[in-house]
């Protein structure tokens, strides 16, 4: 019995160990956690002016974006009393999504701790990448949304600073998701996206697409599957913790039943002539979020040539185990495609 416990003791010790990913406890990398909301909601509207100077003061690389990509206003130096009322009927708006914010994120610790470890792999893999020293929480209006390469979500990267919109990451059902209006802009498929735990996984696919932007938009499926598909594996190597579901937006059935359907899928593809194609409005039934693809059936998720482009970048590598990253990310994507031999059954 002494010797069955020691055995099982062993083998819980070992797996505790045999982590995915590399040791990256040793690396640096410091996040300071700015709350530009709380800020931002607390200024002086009977002397707005002032109170933006000194907002300024606070966010001076920050501030500018916020106000002209985010709010939309025109990006001016001189105090406007259009922009003064703008700027007022914002805040008195959006005051109750505020109350939510602060109701459902009183602190933000857990998610700094698991981007920060995410921002270790990245300087793990890229050294040279100048890491950002600042999370930045927002409130922006409910159709700030922007367009990531693999995904849409409410978070950018900015100066220095991953920027965070909380009012997309109050929970999947948030009644102002679920509203009429809410559904409108974000159907179902979308806002079941809206929680807490994406914000991690949105914050490193930013710094992907700052470490390689994405020009695959105008090549062909393949081309672009596959570019997709790099990034994809970049996540898993940047986040070896965090499950697959979660980093590409699947729900869990729909990741299982696309890997159980892999071969037909992937058959699919090839008896209908997609893999080359370049017709844009053929290619977005691949590529792009959606509700479903329905040549698979309900079940399916949309932007199902994400899940493909994965799994050929995965097969290559596996092949190629020791391609240096950057090399990858700079391979021509038809080139890999055609070199990993990708014949999934």
């Amino acid at each position: 019995m002494k010797r069955l416990v020691a055995l099982l003791l062993c083998a819980v010790l070992f797996a505790c160990k045999d982590k995915k990913g590399p040791d990256v406890s040793g690396i640096s990398a410091e996040l300071k956690t700015l709350r530009f909301e709380q800020d931002f909601f607390a200024l002086d509207t009977n002397d707005l002016a002032a109170a933006m100077q000194t907002l300024a003061i606070k966010y001076p690389h920050f501030l500018p974006d916020y106000r002209e990509y985010i709010l939309g206003l025109p990006p001016v130096t001189d105090a406007d009393p259009q922009i003064e009322e703008a700027i007022k009927k914002f805040i008195s708006d959006y005051r109750p999504v505020y109350d939510s914010v602060m109701q459902k994120f009183p602190e933000t610790r857990k998610i700094e701790q698991e981007i920060v470890r995410g921002l270790k792999h990245v300087r793990y893999y890229f050294p040279d990448y100048p890491l950002p020293s600042f999370l930045i929480t927002f409130i922006g209006p409910m159709d700030a949304y922007f367009e990531g390469s693999t995904a849409g979500y409410g978070d950018a990267i900015a100066t220095d600073a991953l920027a965070v919109g909380l009012q997309l990451h109050l929970g999947s059902n948030f009644s102002l998701y679920t509203s009429e209006m809410g559904q409108a802009l974000y159907p179902a498929y979308i806002s079941r996206k809206f929680t807490p735990e994406t914000i991690p996984v949105n914050s490193i696919k930013n710094i992907i697409d700052d470490l390689f932007p994405d020009q695959s938009a105008e090549k062909t499926l393949i081309e672009q599957m596959v570019e997709k598909g790099k990034r994809m594996y970049l996540l898993d190597l940047l986040m070896p913790d965090t499950p697959d579901s979660l980093k590409i937006g699947y729900t869990d059935n729909q990741l299982k039943g696309c890997v159980k359907n892999e071969g037909l899928i992937w058959n699919y593809f090839l008896r209908n002539g997609l893999v080359y194609n370049n017709d844009p409005s053929i290619i977005k039934n691949y590529i792009g979020d959606s509700p479903n693809t329905p040549e698979f059936g309900e079940g399916a998720p949309g932007y199902i040539g994400l899940f493909t482009g994965w799994q050929i970048v995965k097969k290559y590598m596996a092949e190629n185990p020791s391609l240096p990253l950057t090399e990858l990310m700079r391979l021509d994507p038809k080139k890999l495609f055609e070199e990993s031999k990708y014949r999934p059954r």
